[in-house]
């Protein structure tokens, strides 16, 4: 039995709360120790495949400013730089271009395999140039001055998108955009013109544009005229 007034042994494990005990007062209870509700919710999400391949490539052109002859700066990258860039890039292209003296030029299936260089893609470079000049403003550059929106980039995208298209005899045409807006308006006048047709009695077919909302708008009043009369001598 201890006696009274004894000094306390600082070495005693039955002396106050052990460390443990003290961290597990002072943090607070984690999501999945209070019942894991909403434990996935607290990991981020991953981020999708168009922001992963777009970091490997804003990454990629990082590394290549850093290896170019004199290294270059962000900063002082130009469209000019950017076209380098591309340039530099076919070296790893997987698509057939056939040269202006090959016998398979703008042949689209050409029927055995030729010595011309392959090269990336028209629609590949167009994609990652979209990607860079989006990665370039997320990382604090200015849309004024983002290289890869350069004219002289735009130029030679064009340029490469025509040249290769002749050479592989496969046309780039751009998905032209439906026009619903325009669509809805046209229903919507042949069915005013329909129904004020009906109500008119039915109209022979009318000559000009200017005939036809001429006639519109007098098969309206007439419609409107009628109406009110009918009205009138009910009452």
């Amino acid at each position: 039995m201890k006696p009274r007034g004894a000094a306390t042994d600082p070495n005693s494990i039955n002396e106050g709360p052990s460390s443990a005990v003290v961290t597990a007062l002072a943090t607070p209870p984690t999501v999945s120790q209070q019942g894991g509700a909403g434990e996935s919710s607290s990991s981020p999400a991953p981020p999708s495949r168009y922001e992963s391949q777009k970091r490997r490539d804003w990454n990629t052109f990082l590394q290549y400013l850093k290896n170019h002859k004199p290294p270059l700066t962000l900063a002082r990258c130009s469209g000019a730089h950017v076209i380098e860039f591309l340039k530099y890039l076919d070296q790893f292209g997987k698509t057939k271009v056939h040269i202006t003296g090959c016998p398979y030029f703008g042949h689209p299936n050409p029927p055995a395999p030729c010595s011309c260089p392959l090269k990336q893609a028209w629609g590949s470079l167009d994609a990652l140039i979209g990607r860079l000049r989006a990665a370039y403003e997320e990382n604090g550059g200015r849309p004024e001055s983002n290289p890869f929106a350069a004219r002289a980039v735009r130029i030679y995208l064009r340029e490469v998108r025509e040249g290769q298209a002749k050479a592989r005899g496969i046309p780039y045409e751009k998905k032209k955009r439906k026009r619903s807006t325009v669509n809805t308006t046209a229903v919507g006048v042949n069915f005013s013109v329909a129904a004020t047709q009906s109500i008119d009695g039915g109209g022979g077919s009318g000559g000009g544009g200017d005939d036809i909302a001429g006639g519109t708008a007098a098969n309206v009043a007439t419609a409107t005229t009628a109406t009110a009369t009918a009205t009138t001598t009910n009452g």
